[in-house]
């Protein structure tokens, strides 16, 4: 008997069945689902890896260079603000020229940026490097979600999106520790550069991996290349033994059609600004630009806060060595507090589709307040009871942050709009977040100078229960939802 054709998502979710006919949960993953999940991944953790890193290299720079405290502030908002313009720029050439080329393209210039950076001459070569890595992971950050959730079953798309995102923490803490170490055994000002250097061949590896794999048949569909999308499909769910057997997919119901034709006439843009794309374009990127305030506040500077709260601001780096052991003391507590983001994050992964997306991202926006209040209550108190306000706090702020609004964010920004503007909605989703991340990258070597970090905590406070009421207001929940019924609604 032959089936008739059925939709992508129908072939990816499909379940087998025991021999008497009865169905089981159990959707294995395929080979190629594995690669491209473990590909997905390395994006995220070398944004993790660089950015992150970026809190312990940023004083050597300094001193290497000889940078004031606003030049302090570009290089610190460099790379994000290079994540800014590549999530709207590239980010959404993926709706245009399909996931898997850009997939590919964005390791390349992330490579050859990050090489150039390791051989900055001077400051201005050392932004544009930075600008240049940053350009590279903004377009990872629609097209990494992108590959997986398109590829991956309903039911499972939340937890294998964020285990993926999650290396974006391992990264982070990965990145300290690689400081560590490499400030602990080449005490010099150039250590910086080594520090990037580390990711170099791991890019390289990447990239050739990323040429191998499946594009996406839900993209490919919505071109109107059924045949092309009949193969990749079939690529993308090879198994032993094989399951389906063949791969006969249906054309695509006459409102989406007249919907893609629409995006090519209009270029897509439009459909994000207004109803009903308004709504998930104001969840999918006001409350990120909120998290994004505080997370890459904190997780930059959270060394330079670390030595002016626990009052080490005595230490002053009168020379070299002075310098270089101040840094190796903040990168210590730096990863610790970085562990943290691991956990709140394998927390997201096993949540996310059990609690849903909304209220794990509204409980995630509250405890990250609490958690800065607590940061900030030590700022009024005596040793020891200074000590463990402020790491509970930040404890709490990086847990609660990565089990909420980082995670979630990331999240739903690629699963609520539909497949012919997913790329730019996404992509709009990240860039918009990311002016929070650059602002607050430029402007905290400034404020934490001139104002305090009692003040700068006490507007991130604000910030975070921000996030949780718009987050309420303009809930879409998408847990185990079909991606082509997402935005269809």
């Amino acid at each position: 008997m032959i089936e008739p054709p059925r939709t992508v998502q129908s072939y990816i979710d499909q379940t087998p069945a025991w021999p008497d006919g009865t169905p089981t949960d159990f959707i294995p993953m395929t080979g190629m689902q594995w690669r491209i999940w473990l590909l997905a991944s390395a994006g995220k953790f070398f944004e993790g890896l660089v950015v992150f890193m970026t809190g312990v290299a940023l004083p050597l720079m300094v001193k290497d260079f000889g940078l004031s405290p606003v030049e302090k502030g570009v290089v610190s908002a460099a790379p994000l603000a290079g994540i800014m313009v590549g999530a709207i720029a590239l980010g959404g050439l993926a709706d245009i020229y399909g996931r898997r080329r850009m997939f590919v393209v964005e390791m390349v210039v992330f490579a050859l940026f990050l090489t150039g950076l390791t051989w900055s001459p001077t400051y201005l070569w050392l932004v544009v490097f930075l600008f240049g890595v940053g350009l590279a992971l903004g377009c990872d950050y629609p097209t990494a979600h992108l590959v997986i959730s398109e590829n991956i079953a309903s039911k499972d798309r939340g937890k294998l999106v964020l285990s993926a995102f999650a290396f974006q923490a391992i990264g982070a803490l990965v990145g300290t520790v690689v400081g560590f170490l490499i400030l602990s055994n080449l005490p010099e000002i150039s250590a910086w550069r080594w520090m990037y250097a580390t990711a170099i061949v791991p890019a390289i590896v990447v990239v050739l991996g990323r040429l191998r794999i499946s594009d996406s048949g839900h993209w490919l569909m919505s071109q109107g290349r059924k045949a092309e999308a009949e193969a990749e499909v079939a690529r993308l769910l090879e198994r032993e033994p094989p399951y389906p057997k063949e791969v006969r997919l249906a054309d695509l119901p006459a409102d989406e059609q007249a919907a893609v034709a629409r995006v090519r006439r209009t270029g897509g843009w439009r459909e994000l600004f207004t109803s009903p794309g308004r709504r998930a374009t104001i969840l999918a990127s006001v409350p990120w630009f909120l998290q994004d305030l505080s997370t890459y506040g904190i997780g930059i500077f959270t060394p330079t806060i670390l030595v002016k709260v626990i009052g080490h601001e005595d230490f002053a780096a009168r020379n070299v060595s002075a310098l270089i052991a101040r840094d190796i003391l903040a990168a210590k507590g730096a990863a610790l507090l970085d562990v943290l983001l691991i956990a709140g994050i394998l927390a997201a992964v096993l949540l996310a589709d059990r609690v849903g997306r909304i209220r794990l991202q509204i409980i995630g926006f509250i405890g990250c307040a609490a958690g800065l209040g607590l940061a900030s209550l030590s700022l009024q108190a005596a040793e020891p009871t200074r000590g463990i306000l402020l790491f509970g706090g930040f404890m709490l702020f990086n847990f609660m942050t990565n089990v909420g609004p980082n995670a979630q964010t990331y999240l739903l920004a690629g699963e609520v709009f539909p497949t012919e503007i997913r790329g730019k909605g996404a992509g709009f989703a990240a860039a918009f977040a990311k002016l929070g991340a650059v602002l607050t990258a430029f402007l905290f070597p400034v404020l934490l100078a001139d104002i305090g970090v009692d003040f700068l905590l006490t507007v991130l406070i604000a910030t975070s229960l921000l996030g949780a009421w718009i987050t309420w207001q303009f809930r879409i929940e998408t847990t185990g939802v079909s991606l082509e019924r997402i935005g269809r609604r």
